[in-house]
C-alpha cells in the first residue's frame, strides 16, 4: 500500500542547530502515526515541515506516491493537511461556524456581485459538526466563551471544511479534561475509520497505547526508528528510544527528614474556588494535591501566593500568622509558585535565560541603581549547571528552548529566591519523560534540602509516585487526605470524581474578613 505522506531523508538547519537530520515518516490512510521524541528532538520542525511552514533543505516528501514542495501553510492546506497546534488558532470574538469556514466561506450571487453566504456557512457548519457526532455546539455561538475541549473541536471541524485528508494533532490533549479526551479519541477513531491519516503527538504514553497503530521516534533531531504498537512493544522501550537510555525510575522519591510545618492555611475562602480550605506543610514534606479541573487546586495555590488574596481565613508561616495581599508579600515570607501556564505566567520568552533566571532577585543583585551583570551571570550560569538546562548558552533567547527546559528555567528563577516553600502547578505538563524524570528528581533533592513542597497535578501516578501525603479537592474544598502508605489511584480517583457539593453549601454565606 503507497502511503499517503512519506518523508524520505528530510533535514532543515537553523543558525547553530541542526533540527531535522536525514529523518524519515511515513502516514497511511486510515492510520493514527504517533510521532514521540523528548523536547527538542525535533518534531515541531517535522510538522511544520509538513505543513508548509519551513521548506526542507534537502530530502523529499510526497503525497500519494508523488513528490510534492510547500511554500507555505496554504499550498499545504490546499493539498488536505491540516495542523492543530497545542495554541489553538481561532479567533475568540468570531462564531463558530465564523472560525470554521475563516478564508474560504461559502459565497452567493447578488445581482452583478458576490457576498458571503453566512446562511449556508451555518447550515455547513452545523452539518460538519453532527459528521463529528457532536449536536450540542451552537454554531452562532462565539468561541471565546467556548471550554478548551469545544474549541478544540472546532479546530477539528475547521480542518475538516478544507477536506483535510492528513490531520497533525499536537499534544491535543495537553489541556483538556477528562470526559474531553474520552470525546476527542471518539472523534479520531471516526476520522480513522473514514481514511483520515493522522499524526498525532504527544507525551503522555499511554495515549499511545490506547490510541495509535505505529509509533515513529526522533531523537536529537535524527530518525530512531518506527514501531506497530502492538503487544510486542513496551512502555520501557519506547522510553528508551527516545531518552537513549532507560529510565529505571521515573519518580525517584528519595527518603527525606520531615520536620515542623512551615505553612498552614486555616478555612481560607476565596469565592468561587476557594471554600474553606485548611491544610498544613511541613519542611522536607512533598505534599500532593490531587482534583479535576475545576476543582480549586490552581486557585488555592494563587490564594496562598497572593494572585488572588484570601477574603478571609488565615496564612501561618513557622505558626505565626502572616497577611499576603500580593505576589511580593509571599516572596518576602519564602514562597516561590511555579505556575501552570509557564508561557504566560513563567517566563518571558522572548527574554534570555539570563534575564528570566535573575528576575525574581533584581533587588538583590544590584549594585546602586543598576543590575549587576556579573551577578546576574553567575547565578545563570550556576542555575544552568545545578538544573542541567541544554542551552547553547546563557544569552539563549528562552522561546527557542525546548518545553523541559523552559520549565527547568522557570524553576531556576524561583530557587534563585532561595524559598522555603516552593508551589509546583503541574511540573510536568507537556514535557517529555527525561525532563519529567530530572524535575522529579529536582523535586525530591529539595524536599531533602528541607524545603515544603506543595505539588498539584492532574497524573495520578506522579501524585501517587513523589507525594509523602495527599490531598484531594472537589468543588473548591478539601474532601480526602491519604498518606503514602494508604493511597492508590483508585482510592484517589473516588474521591476526585464522587458527587460534588451541593447547592446549598455552594451558595453558604463566606465568613466575615479579617479587618
Amino acid at each position: 500500500m503507497t502511503p499517503i505522506l512519506e518523508l524520505e531523508n528530510i533535514s532543515k538547519q537553523f543558525p547553530g542547530v541542526k533540527a531535522l537530520d536525514d529523518v524519515h515518516f511515513e502516514v497511511n490512510a486510515g492510520e493514527v502515526h504517533a510521532l514521540l521524541g523528548e523536547n527538542g528532538a525535533g518534531k515541531s520542525t517535522l510538522i511544520k515541515v509538513i505543513s508548509g511552514v519551513y521548506r526542507p533543505d534537502t530530502g523529499t516528501m510526497k503525497l500519494d506516491g508523488k513528490p510534492v514542495v510547500f511554500n507555505n501553510p496554504r499550498e499545504a492546506q490546499q493539498q488536505g493537511i491540516a495542523t492543530i497546534y497545542q495554541e489553538l488558532s481561532l479567533y475568540p470574538e468570531l462564531t463558530v461556524a465564523e472560525n470554521i469556514f475563516m478564508g474560504h466561506a461559502p459565497r452567493r450571487k447578488v445581482g452583478p456581485m458576490e457576498v458571503l453566504d453566512w446562511k449556508t456557512a451555518y447550515a455547513n457548519a452545523q452539518e460538519i459538526l453532527a459528521s463529528l457526532h457532536i449536536y450540542s455546539l451552537d454554531v452562532r455561538r462565539k468561541v471565546g466563551s467556548l471550554s478548551v475541549g469545544n474549541r478544540q473541536r472546532v479546530e477539528i471541524a475547521k480542518a475538516l471544511s478544507l477536506n483535510a485528508r492528513i490531520l497533525i494533532m499536537d499534544e491535543p490533549t495537553a489541556a483538556l479534561t477528562e470526559a474531553d479526551v474520552e470525546q476527542l479519541f471518539s472523534i479520531v477513531r471516526l476520522l480513522r475509520e473514514r481514511g483520515v491519516g493522522i499524526i498525532y503527538i504527544s507525551h503522555r504514553l499511554h495515549e499511545v497505547f490506547e490510541l495509535t497503530d505505529r509509533v515513529t521516534v526522533l531523537r536529537d533531531g535524527q530518525y530512531v526508528g518506527t514501531r506497530p504498537v502492538d503487544k510486542s512493544l513496551t512502555e520501557n522501550e519506547l522510553v528508551s528510544m527516545m531518552v537513549g537510555r532507560t529510565i529505571d525510575n521515573l519518580f525517584p522519591k528519595m527518603d527525606a527528614e520531615i520536620g515542623q510545618p512551615v505553612l498552614e492555611i486555616r478555612n481560607l475562602y476565596r469565592r468561587p474556588m476557594t471554600r474553606g480550605v485548611s491544610f498544613q506543610i511541613r519542611a522536607g514534606e512533598i505534599l500532593g494535591l490531587a482534583g479535576l479541573v475545576g476543582s480549586g487546586r490552581s486557585e488555592v495555590a494563587q490564594v496562598i501566593f497572593g494572585i488572588n488574596p484570601a477574603e478571609s481565613g488565615d496564612i501561618l508561616i513557622d505558626g505565626k500568622p502572616v497577611t499576603i495581599k500580593n505576589p511580593e508579600q509571599a516572596m518576602n515570607h519564602g514562597i516561590a509558585y511555579v505556575p501552570e501556564d509557564r508561557g504566560t505566567q513563567g517566563l518571558v520568552r522572548q527574554m534570555r535565560i539570563r534575564e528570566n533566571v535573575s528576575m525574581s532577585v533584581l533587588r538583590a543583585i544590584r549594585a546602586g541603581l543598576f543590575i549587576s551583570r556579573r551577578e546576574e551571570r553567575d547565578l545563570a550560569a550556576s542555575t544552568i549547571r545545578q538544573l542541567n538546562i541544554r542551552a547553547y548558552s546563557m544569552e539563549q533567547v528562552v522561546n527557542k528552548l525546548s518545553g523541559g527546559n523552559q520549565q527547568k528555567v522557570v524553576v531556576g528563577k524561583w530557587l534563585a529566591s532561595k524559598p522555603r516553600i516552593l508551589i509546583m502547578d503541574e511540573p510536568t505538563r507537556g514535557i517529555d519523560v527525561g525532563a519529567k524524570a530530572e524535575i522529579h528528581r529536582l523535586m525530591s533533592e529539595l524536599a531533602r534540602e528541607g524545603l515544603a513542597v506543595l505539588m498539584i497535578s492532574s497524573e495520578l501516578p506522579e501524585i501517587l509516585g513523589m507525594s509523602d501525603r495527599i490531598l484531594v479537592m472537589r468543588g473548591g474544598k478539601v474532601v480526602a487526605e491519604f498518606s503514602r502508605q494508604e493511597a492508590t489511584q483508585e482510592r484517589i480517583a473516588t474521591a476526585m470524581m464522587s458527587e460534588t457539593v451541593n447547592k446549598e453549601e455552594a451558595a453558604a454565606p463566606v465568613a466575615v474578613p479579617r479587618a
